[in-house]
């Protein structure tokens, strides 16, 4: 059990290949924390430095790694048991459909992996893969047709899609009973407002606040900060955490000094996409962390010729903080544990299963 107590304790800058929160690729402004730190003489990225960290930083890594694949790996086989349970009880079994435009090697490696995890767990997958030049009606047309399709319970739309279509009015188009993204305004409506629930929530800020359920980390009446106030993950963590009784700030690209609001803060969740941004001088001694930026960065000397990211400087983070979400295999593997676990939700919805 990590514990993000603290009581007895007196930056859009960077030129980057991908930025990737989840499976969504996003982007941020934080240009003036950018310019306050250093940063790679090749690829503008900053790097992690304990010259830049003070005195009190400079002892060995103490924060517990959150295991985020371990934990994923756990709910994916809680989910494999109630999807095995609904079939031999009423012969469901819950259906995920995914549509892809185009040929991005990025977008097209993670509708594999959600395949795959579709698999491991028993849930039906479906894939459509659309040309580049695809018009947005024919997208918005096979989304039509998974509407009306009784098998399946989730609709998925890989972004980013190409720039003359729509993705606002693709997405809407997705019925929010299989909207399990959670990206739909009633959704976001229902989850902002107090005493209501929404028919689902967005994958990854689910997937970090069940990060700390199963840590272990109190939320209620604890200070929390998120950095980031995008629509897919910053928005819903902030609300997410509120709905918990913790006292929230946002940081975000207008924000005036912002490490001093995030060193107040016992949980802090980053979703800015800007590798390295948060430094330790960021984090309140003891803090808990989930990092949930994810950036790839050219990289000619790593096999994969990139090298992932997060926001959080980890080597100097993890000197601070009580515990700490790695990158990646930390808050990643548990966005698409939450997706399958939206979809076997909507499967029991559907058919009225408990």
């Amino acid at each position: 059990m990590f514990s993000s107590d603290t009581n007895s304790c007196p930056r859009k800058g960077f030129p980057v290949t991908t930025i990737q929160i989840g499976h969504r690729r996003i982007g941020s402004a934080f240009l003036r924390a950018s310019r306050m730190i250093n940063t790679h003489s090749h690829t503008g990225v900053s790097l992690c430095s304990s010259s830049v960290v003070n005195a009190a930083m400079a002892t060995e890594a103490s924060a517990k790694v959150i295991d985020g694949d371990s934990f994923a790996k756990e709910i994916r086989e809680e989910i494999a048991t109630e999807v095995s349970r609904m079939k031999e009880s009423i012969g469901i079994v819950p259906g995920l459909a995914v549509i892809l435009v185009g040929d991005n090697k990025d977008s097209a490696s993670y509708v594999r992996t959600k395949k795959k995890a579709c698999k491991s767990v028993g849930i039906k997958s479906y894939e459509v893969h659309l040309a580049e030049d695809s018009s947005e009606q024919e997208v918005i047309q096979h989304i039509s047709i998974f509407n009306d399709d009784p098998s399946i319970n989730g609709i998925l739309v890989q972004l980013h899609l190409p720039s003359y279509i729509n993705e606002q009015k693709v997405l809407n188009a997705i019925c929010i009973e299989k909207d399990v993204d959670g990206f739909n305004p009633l959704n976001i409506g229902q989850l902002a407002m107090r005493d209501r629930e929404p028919l689902f929530i967005p994958c990854t800020p689910k997937g970090c606040i069940e990060l700390l359920h199963r840590c272990g980390v109190t939320i209620k009446g604890k200070r929390a900060a998120v950095i980031g106030r995008s629509n897919i993950v910053g928005l819903p963590a902030a609300l997410l955490l509120q709905k918990e009784d913790a006292t929230v700030s946002v940081v975000h690209s207008r924000t005036k000094n912002p490490e001093e609001i995030t060193r107040e803060a016992d949980i802090l969740i980053t979703a800015a996409g800007q590798p390295n941004m948060v430094r330790g001088s960021w984090i309140k001694p003891r803090a808990v962390v989930i990092d949930a930026g994810f950036t790839r960065i050219e990289d000619t000397k790593n096999p994969e010729g990139s090298l992932p990211l997060g926001d959080v400087c980890y080597e100097e983070a993890s000197k601070i903080a009580s515990a700490i979400t790695p990158v990646p295999k930390g808050v990643g593997p548990m966005t698409v544990a939450m997706l399958l676990s939206n979809t076997l939700t909507a499967a029991k919805r559907a058919h009225n299963f408990e």
